[in-house]
């Protein structure tokens, strides 16, 4: 029924405009008002005109560009949807369209093509990392992750060094994606980033390369006097959960200053939560904090729950 209500659709608008053959502007807006449609009486008519445009290919391409500046959070999803239907065939014209002198419409494309993920856009996207404009740095560089052609291995290194926190978190997680050995160092040193984004998402994606190697580098940054490489340096420890980083753990509830003993506490209970190597008693004694001490406490006791309900 939807098929055939579109497929009317589509005669209607064609006959009243005197086309038959060439796509029009107008018969592009004209299902694209339903495709992007947030109404109630179209819900059943999105996905068949979002197909019906999509199975007009790539000479739709340039009209959907387009309408890339729109401000609509709707519209700019359905045309990402639409182009991503359309697949490879959508490359060259959105590749063409990143020299696109609107730098709203050069982002947006670069995160089409992301979606899209074919891996003839990775020199093009490689060629703007430098773009004056960070959105569309932000974009391109993540596009690059989420493509993974390790070709863009030279270009996410690049983007470490950008001054914009956003950049910087896209970058972490194309890292990670791409698994760049190369940035692990990089991504170690972003744990202190002063952008939340930016450090959360370069701890995520150092958890993404070989354990061994990571543990070696958070051990030599653990002495950071920044808070938050130690902070983050010891959560990841707890994560990993190696005898190598139960070890360093440990070592460090008996060296540290109160702040970093209690990270590392919480970090031992994650990589240890059964107790198996009997540290949460000396744990308990060494900490003299009682904020510390209840924040253990309730660490240990969600331990102990999580285990309860794995075995039920």
């Amino acid at each position: 029924m939807r098929e055939l209500i579109i497929s009317l659709l589509l005669i209607i608008t064609f006959s009243s405009l005197g086309f038959t053959q060439n796509i029009n502007q107008k018969i592009v807006d004209s299902l694209f008002v339903i495709a992007s449609s947030g109404e109630l009486k179209y819900r059943d008519l999105v996905e068949p005109a979002i197909d019906e445009m999509a199975q007009l290919g790539k000479d739709i391409v340039p009209l959907l560009v387009d309408k890339f500046t729109t401000k609509s959070a709707r519209e700019r999803l359905t045309i990402i949807n639409i182009l991503k239907k359309i697949g490879k065939d959508a490359v060259p014209y959105l590749i063409y369209s990143l020299k696109n002198p609107n730098g709203l419409i050069v982002q947006r494309v670069c995160w089409a093509l992301g979606d899209i993920k074919d891996s003839s856009a990775v020199d093009a996207l490689i060629d703007i990392r430098g773009h004056h404009r960070w959105q569309v740095r932000d974009q391109a560089l993540g596009a690059l992750g989420k493509i993974q052609d390790n070709k863009a291995d030279d270009a996410i290194l690049f983007g470490f060094g950008d001054d914009i926190g956003q950049v910087r978190k896209a970058v972490a997680v194309s890292a990670g994606k791409l698994k760049v050995l190369e940035s692990a160092p990089l991504l170690v040193h972003q744990l202190g980033d002063d952008f939340y984004g930016a450090r959360m998402s370069a701890a995520e994606a150092l958890l993404k390369f070989d354990s061994v190697y990571i543990v070696e580098l958070l051990a030599d940054s653990l002495q950071s006097e920044n808070d938050f490489v130690k902070s983050l340096g010891c959560y990841l420890m707890g994560q990993i959960g190696s005898d190598k980083a139960i070890e360093i753990l440990y070592e460090l509830i008996q060296t540290s200053d109160e702040k970093t003993e209690t990270e590392a506490a919480l970090a031992l209970i994650d990589a240890d939560p059964d107790d198996l190597c009997g540290y949460q008693n000396v744990i308990l004694q060494k900490v003299s904090n009682r904020l510390s001490l209840l924040k253990i406490e309730s660490a240990i006791q969600a331990a102990q729950n999580e285990k309860e309900e794995s075995q039920k």
